[in-house]
């Protein structure tokens, strides 16, 4: 589809998309296939408010967050729709959003606490009552603290229902209170790098980027489209609308670099060396923005003689692109200067040691271009002040002493502002250095699919004394707690006050739709009683409506208040700045393009390549991304999400397949360069990949039998990540940095190496493993070890 095909479709496809039936689909010769969920039910006219009562909400379908109007007749979710009061996603919602119908009825939402019966993994629990699992909880955490001390207590956390436990877990007095996967497995090395740079963060749950207003775009590896974060893509499509060019950097062909002037199907792991080349560029040619960067950035000269080597004649080579079109794609942005939009990305975590770097260089680009605290380029946020209420006095949430702290005297200096290092609590489970950590507890977090490596994940849990999990649904991570707590669905709960502080700054709230189901409880209720039962004083206010209604006091309202208004009250914005008022959060009080706190620390001020290893001989890369109707584990089980797409496939390249002779959905499975195999997975084969990289989409290939849905289909990338280099600034943990090849029949494929590797590039070196150096030595062929710990059943079919 050309652009201006995709710009006219774009209103229509998404008024479709939220337009579902009452079964998600609508009927014969509409967008979707047929289905027979709720097949027979009759819920009457959809038009208006379909007779239903109305209430205001905030989505958690994925952390995008967006208002929502819920609508419920005879105590029934009818329909989800976008609150028609917000000035981002308006009456819209995506796929995602609709169907949180489906994840608050799903059959198989755990109902209440259950204790293990089985082996961890196994996936065997009895029920219990709400004071067993609280009094097991407590028992066990006042145990393994008295006998290890307050730090053995560890906390992976994720999401709106996490926050109230977090404070739990500060009360015992662990540093380790706060670990959460989904910073250091993904937005980590890209938070530090802007807030060390411009001043402050500007990706993560949100990313201040104005593409509205831009007159020209980067994405480099973005998958915008392909992520369908409604108001996101609103931005891109207004922005493309409005005659902004775009340039793409994707070793893919994405749904964005379909809609690009300029696609660059880069040599994964070199996209540092191709914007180092470009700044150099930039500088050499004087197309950056002399008088900005002159008034409001430091740094300036240690730039210019640092980047002076990377030339674009080098970057050709090591990048696989040409000249001609690199040369084109910079005039295009520096063109458009200083309204350039050079988009921040989120997901950073790629290849470990240059992933701060990479993040960098496109703030430092940004800078050059004048474009910070412009129209069309990085704006800056308007602070909304709610209250806020400590559920636990400061005072009691004091962090124990330590000899040696794992988070303050880890080996990588800028982690403790963000939290304990993920994968230094996998390394003190196993090894009990610096010191053990034997009790964990994990809430909104899929640790198996979000922790890379999760056979060293697995083998931590093992030696632990006690896991629990706070959970809706009976996925990977519940299979492996001792306890799982019920925890209220989105729909059915209160979570706080949401402020958004970007364009169009608005105040809304979370609210039940309905109360919660069988015996799930809301995260402050399971907060307030774990801490009860754990003689922690603390939870002051009766319950989270109270706790919402106190936030709200600070800006002279309340929920009632709210919702005479709608639901939601929008705020004037102040996202621009003149460059002569503009002041920067940093220590040099200016943006730096040459970081002096990088320096002490002994790691790089400006940015330098950092070349990630080359696939070894008979091997693809292994990338990775999203689908557009899914938040990665979290709804493979959804009905009518499922329904939709029910597996990933293998992007494989068309020339590879043709040689090793796979044809479109084909089934086989993928081994990767330390002998893991995957579950079974249909092929695409397509030109849209490069020849040494394949690409598969994330979260599938759930091993968990009790999501009878997600069970075993499609392959999950997570499995195959057993080799991880981490981030020297921070400690994330490095996910693009895998190998396979495709084993079809019982027979392993070589992948053909179609492109040259340049010498500069090393190429990554396997690590045999024991078995197979005992068998070379009695001079048999390899043999490369099965798919981990999961028996065949759960494997289904994965070796």
């Amino acid at each position: 589809m050309n652009r201006r095909r995709f710009l006219k479709m774009s209103a229509a496809t998404a008024m479709a998309m939220a337009a579902f039936s009452l079964d998600g689909l609508p009927p014969k010769g509409g967008l979707f296939r047929a289905s027979r969920a709720l097949a027979g039910t009759n819920y009457g006219p959809m038009n208006g408010s379909m007779g239903a009562r109305e209430t205001t909400s905030v989505c958690e379908m994925c952390f995008w967050r967006c208002p929502i109007v819920a609508k419920v007749r005879n105590g029934k979710l009818i329909k989800i729709e976008g609150n028609p009061k917000s000035p981002v996603n308006g009456q819209r919602v995506c796929a995602r959003g609709n169907s949180g119908i489906q994840l608050l009825y799903d059959p198989d939402r755990i109902k209440y606490p259950m204790k293990r019966v089985g082996a961890r993994g196994e996936g065997k629990w009895a029920k219990i009552s709400w004071d067993e699992a609280l009094e097991e909880i407590a028992h066990n955490m006042n145990k393994v603290k008295k006998k290890y001390g307050p730090h053995a207590l560890a906390y992976f956390d994720h999401g709106a229902s996490a926050e109230n436990l977090r404070e739990v877990f500060m009360a015992m007095g662990t540093e380790n209170y706060t670990s959460e996967p989904a910073f250091f497995q993904c937005v980590g090395p890209a938070a530090l790098a802007y807030l060390e740079t411009v001043g402050y963060i500007a990706t993560g749950t949100r990313q201040y980027n104005d593409m509205p207003h831009a007159k020209a775009m980067l994405l480099v590896g973005s998958h915008i489209g392909e992520n369908v974060h409604v108001s996101h893509v609103r931005e891109f499509i207004e922005g493309l609308s409005a005659g902004s060019k775009l340039v793409v950097v994707d070793p893919r062909f994405s749904v964005a670099a379909g809609k690009a002037d300029i696609h660059l199907s880069i040599r994964p792991g070199t996209d540092t060396a191709l914007l180092l080349a470009w700044i150099n560029y930039v500088i050499q040619n004087d197309l950056y923005h002399k008088e900005f960067v002159a008034n409001t950035c430091q740094g300036f000269s240690d730039l210019k003689k640092e980047v002076k080597g990377y030339s674009l004649e080098w970057a050709a080579e090591i990048c696989d692109l040409k000249i001609a079109d690199m040369k084109a794609a910079i005039k295009m942005l520096a063109q458009a200067s200083p309204h350039v939009m050079i988009h921040p990305g989120r997901h950073s975590t790629w290849y470990g040691k240059g992933d701060v770097g990479r993040h960098q260089s496109y703030a430092i680009l940004s800078a050059l271009f004048g474009a910070v605290g412009v129209p069309g380029g990085l704006y800056f946020t308007t602070p909304v002040k709610v209250g806020h209420i400590e559920c636990v006095e400061k005072k009691s949430k004091a962090v124990a002493p330590v000899d040696v702290s794992l988070k303050e005297d880890s080996n990588y200096p800028f982690s403790s502002t963000f939290g304990t290092v993920t994968a230094d609590i996998i390394k003190a489970i196993n090894t009990s250095k610096p010191y053990p950590i034997r009790l964990l507890g994990v809430n909104g977090v899929n640790i198996m699919q979000t922790i890379p490596d999760p056979y060293e994940t697995m083998k931590a849990i093992k030696k632990l004394d006690f896991i629990f999990c706070e959970e809706m649904m009976a996925g990977e991570t519940a299979l492996w707690s001792d306890i799982i707590l019920p925890d209220a669905v989105y729909l059915e709960r209160y979570d706080g006050v949401y402020a958004y502080e970007g364009l169009t700054p608005y105040i809304t709230v979370r609210q039940p739709v309905l109360p919660p189901m069988y015996e799930a409880k809301t995260p402050y209720w399971i907060a307030k009683n774990l801490a009860r039962h754990l003689k922690i004083d603390g939870f002051p206010l009766p319950d989270a409506r109270a706790l919402v209604n106190h936030d709200l006091a600070a800006v002279d309202l309340s929920i009632d208040k709210l919702n005479k208004k709608g639901g939601i009250i929008s705020l004037p914005a102040n996202p621009y700045r003149t460059p002569k008022n503009l002041k920067i959060a940093t220590d040099s009080g200016k943006i730096n393009l040459s970081v002096a706190a990088f320096e002490d620390e002994d790691l790089d001020a400006i940015p330098k390549f950092q070349p990630a290893p080359a696939p070894p001989k008979g091997y693809a890369r292994l990338i990775y991304g999203r689908c557009p109707v899914h938040t990665f584990s979290r709804t493979m089980n959804n009905l009518w999400l499922n329904h939709e797409v029910p597996e990933n496939k293998l992007w494989l390249n068309d020339e590879i397949a043709g040689q090793l002779q796979i044809k479109n959905d084909e089934t086989v499975v993928l081994e990767n360069q330390d002998g893991k195999r995957s579950n079974p997975i249909k092929v695409l084969v397509t030109p849209g990949i490069r020849p040494d990289a394949v690409y598969m989409t994330h979260g599938f290939g759930s091993k968990s039998p009790h999501l009878s849905r997600a069970y075993g289909k499609g392959a999950a990338d997570g499995y195959m990540m057993t080799n991880t280099v981490e981030d020297p600034f921070m400690g994330a943990t490095s996910k693009r940095t895998n190998f396979v090849r495709i084993v079809k029949n019982k027979s392993i494929l070589d992948i053909p190496e179609i492109i040259p590797i340049p010498a500069a590039i090393p190429k990554f070196k396997l690590r045999k493993l024991a078995a197979d150096r005992d068998r070379q030595k009695a001079g048999a062929k390899p043999q490369y070890a099965s798919a981990g710990d999961f028996s065949s059943k759960e494997r289904r079919g994965g070796e």
